[in-house]
């Protein structure tokens, strides 16, 4: 008889074997399963799986814990696990990476360190790279320069000095005093803030405008430095100008001097003649007001002038042969217009007096008037009855015999 047909005749002739031995197996079955179970929830890299490994330098790599077989991601797709750690000699953290094959890693691939949860559950956000920066061999090492990692809040802390740690656990208690009412005060205070950014809606607007305005300036600055980057000839050229100008202007120095200094008397005379001005402008104004008034007549007396003008243009046309009539008549008078001419000189000497005579005889003038009426009147044969002798007697009292002598 063989050992295992002992072993089972055995069982089942001891009270209670083999329900032992049947619970045994039972429960060695369920150890199994489940650990077989558990092992495939932590993905477990097992050792014929075709995986591709490499290791990636962190500054500082919080939160990692090994045991936990932290993911990483392509994408958001999880491709692998991170299956090490240990720190370098220069005081990094190097991670060992491994991912399922199939997943190219080039030399310029970025790495990222983040937190899939507040309590910092940590993953690796894996950026495979370019390909034509060549792939990274089995085992390669990406530089720290090419990794990131998720700030830690006490490292935010550990930069706030001492008042402004006070203020922060000020801020976080009263904001737990604040949100107490929250449920009632909130959301009015939320309405009144929707309100508020509203209101604040053309401010935005300007700034935009006022950053776009500023855009459009630093292009154009751009523009024409870069116009006068290229131009280094011309550019040269001013430079050199602009010092021998300040050359010339150091060597005048003097000159320059004694024009400055006599710059205040001429700003005193180029005040003096602008009050000149002013009171020139005063005086004008009324005129230039009238002539600007003057010009609202000036078209009737232009429409007038140019009836005038036709008026004149048949005068003219009627006059016409008049004058060619009277040509002849000129042509005679030329000769006597010689002898005028000489007439005129030789009368040119009593003329001169003539202004000082009359300025005599102008005051006699009405007396003269009169004395030709009242003679007129005397010596006249008629009346308005007709002609008729008349005498003129003179009387002289002072005469004797009466003036009839």
């Amino acid at each position: 008889m063989s050992k295992l047909e002992t072993a089972v005749e055995r069982m089942k002739n001891t009270p209670g074997l083999g329900r032992d031995v049947t619970l045994l197996v039972s429960l060695l079955a369920a150890g199994v399963i489940v650990t077989t179970y558990i092992f495939g929830q932590y993905h477990v890299i097992k050792p014929w799986d075709d995986k591709f490994e490499f290791a990636a330098e962190f500054d500082e790599a919080p939160a990692i814990q090994l045991a936990s077989r932290q993911e990483v991601r392509i994408a958001g797709v999880s491709v692998g696990r991170i299956t090490d750690g240990e720190p370098t000699d220069g005081g990094n953290a190097k991670l060992t990476l491994t991912i399922d094959e199939g997943h190219e890693v080039y030399k310029n691939a970025s790495l990222v360190l983040r937190s899939k949860t507040p309590l910092n559950v940590m993953y690796i956000m894996l950026d495979p790279g370019d390909p034509s920066a060549g792939a990274l061999p089995e085992g390669g090492v990406i530089p720290v320069t090419q990794t990131e990692r998720v700030l830690q809040p006490y490292e935010l802390l550990d930069e706030l000095d001492d008042r402004a740690r006070a203020a922060l656990t000020d801020l976080v208690t009263q904001a737990d005093v604040a949100l107490a009412s929250a449920p009632t005060d909130l959301a009015p205070g939320l309405k009144a803030t929707d309100k508020a950014a509203t209101s604040f809606q053309d401010v935005v607007d300007a700034l935009q405008a006022r950053r776009g305005n500023l855009r459009h300036l630093i292009t154009s600055v751009s523009q024409i430095a870069t116009a006068a980057g290229k131009d280094d000839e011309r550019l040269d050229e001013l430079v050199n100008a602009l010092s021998d100008t300040l050359e010339v202007v150091s060597n005048r120095e003097a000159e320059l001097s004694t024009s400055l200094a006599k710059l205040p008397g001429v700003t005193t005379t180029l005040r003096n003649a602008m009050g000149d001005a002013k009171t020139l402008t005063d005086e004008l104004s009324p005129v230039l007001r009238k002539l600007h008034d003057s010009a609202s007549e000036l078209p009737g007396t232009i429409s007038d002038l140019a009836g005038t003008v036709s008026s004149a243009k048949d005068l003219v046309a009627k006059a016409r042969p008049v004058i060619r009539e009277a040509l002849p008549v000129i042509a005679d008078l030329r000769p006597l217009t010689g002898d005028l001419r000489s007439a005129v000189t030789d009368l040119a000497p009593v003329a001169a007096n003539l202004p000082q005579a009359t300025k005599r005889l102008v005051p006699w003038l009405d007396d003269l008037g009169g004395f030709v009426y009242n003679t007129s009147s005397s010596f006249s044969l008629g009346d308005v009855n007709g002609g008729l002798g008349r005498a003129n007697l003179v009387v002289k009292l002072t005469d004797p015999l009466g003036g009839l002598s």
